[in-house]
């Protein structure tokens, strides 16, 4: 654990202010049973709650879950390992990027491939950036929620650049699968650290304005301090990652706890320290929190790539290909016949790759939490089994016990707060 000192406490103490004065109701009188979503446009997917009411006051909540049918994990056992980052992209579809990264941060684990240096600072850097994307939706479909229309134009705004860096990168806006055993689709354009330079000049400015529309806003402050309050204690209980147990004062980011790619030491074979950054911490636990939190984490991703893109290491994106594992580079694919040949091997006739016998757990620290992959392989070029560890599958959980007391105007709240993706609560 990263001592304290490396921390950021970016809000209030819980001392100052009380929690939640709401307290649950003891049912009397006409209760009345509503069905909020899966079709709604404040469940931001299909997610169904059927709420037990006490007139406006939640009483009882029961979540529902799997609209969505996609079998993800099922599928990770027909397609190679290259094959399922497809997968990858339809999980939380609002980064996608950052599961692009996760899924083959597990493979190569399994396989125990070392990244090239080149490859470890284009992954990171697209990982922060999609935490960022993930945010900024986040963050203005929370105040959209309630009635902040003009901060979530802010929000998509941004969003929208960050698009166009990944159309630039790899020919897609939505649906990147960018990355692959060993590495990455293609390398990076000549123009596209300028265009991350440019984006991280403008970021700045649009956080600002949406901090002055919200931080102090009073009614945004009404409506979110003391919503949807979870104490540290049950943040670990139900084992909640992400700014959903940040906000409730859990000291833990798997980029300082578990560091991976340049988060971690000697990423360049120079850098001795990884790069630098905070981890916002807060202790309310509430609705507020969560936005505060995530604010300051865009502030820090921006922080990570500055360090970075003006650093990008010269060299391969790809590891270097052998008889099995990996993908050969482009320029031998189209300069020479043996990397045409193994090419053709690779990916015309599915031989894929073949990993050792064994097992693994990666994980990444995405936008909402800890997304980890749990491979187990038997010597194929598919998996014999395929597990998700997605942050919201978790963090949903605790949904029921942060509404139980409150209103029905206040469950939007607690689940915009949240950021629960519809897609990986599918099993």
């Amino acid at each position: 654990m990263t001592e304290p000192e490396e921390f950021m406490t970016q809000t209030a103490s819980s001392t100052e202010f009380a929690p939640s004065t709401y307290a649950p109701v003891e049912p009397g009188g006409d209760l009345w049973t509503l069905n909020l979503g899966p079709q709604h446009p404040a469940c931001h997917g299909t997610l169904r709650h059927v709420l037990e009411l006490d007139g406006e006051r939640v009483i009882g909540c029961t979540v529902h879950i799997g609209y969505l049918h996609s079998g993800f994990e099922k599928l990770g056992e027909h397609l190679n390992y290259n094959q399922y980052v497809v997968v990858t992209d339809r999980m939380n579809y609002v980064s996608p990027i950052a599961n692009n990264v996760a899924w083959h941060h597990a493979c190569e684990k399994l396989f125990g491939i070392e990244i090239t240096p080149r490859c470890k600072v284009i992954r990171t850097i697209i990982a922060e950036l999609a935490r960022i994307q993930d945010h900024l939706l986040c963050v203005g479909a929370a105040a959209l929620d309630l009635g902040g229309f003009t901060a979530f134009l802010y929000g998509f705004n941004e969003r929208e650049y960050i698009n166009d860096i990944f159309e630039e990168l790899c020919g897609a806006r939505f649906t990147t699968s960018y990355t692959r055993v060993g590495g990455l689709m293609a390398d990076i354009s000549d123009r596209w650290p300028t265009m991350v330079r440019d984006f991280c000049k403008k970021l700045p400015a649009a956080l600002d304005d949406v901090e002055k529309l919200l931080t102090k806003n009073r009614i945004f402050i009404e409506r979110a301090r003391g919503v949807g309050y979870i104490s540290k204690d049950d943040a670990i209980d139900w084992g909640l990652t992400g700014p959903l147990a940040r906000s409730a004062g859990v000291r833990r980011d798997l980029r300082k706890d578990e560091p991976y790619l340049c988060y971690a030491d000697n990423w360049d074979g120079k850098n001795s320290s990884g790069v630098q950054f905070k981890v916002a911490i807060s202790e309310m636990g509430d609705c507020y929190a969560r936005y505060l939190v995530r604010l300051e984490e865009m502030r820090q991703s921006l922080a990570i790539v500055d360090q970075l893109i003006d650093n990008i290491p010269e060299g391969p994106i790809n590891v270097l290909a052998d008889d099995k594992k990996t993908l050969p580079d482009k320029r031998e694919i189209y300069f020479s016949i043996e990397g045409l040949i193994h090419h053709f091997e690779q990916v015309m006739t599915n031989r894929g790759h073949e990993p050792p016998v064994g097992e693994s757990y990666g994980a990444n620290e995405a936008a909402n939490g800890e997304l980890g992959f749990y491979l187990v392989s038997d010597g194929e070029n598919s998996a014999y089994r395929a597990r998700c560890r997605p942050p919201s599958f978790i963090n949903y959980q605790c949904f029921p016990q942060l509404v139980i007391g409150h209103q029905i105007s206040d469950v939007i709240a607690v689940l915009g707060s949240m950021n629960i993706i519809a897609a990986e609560l599918d099993r």
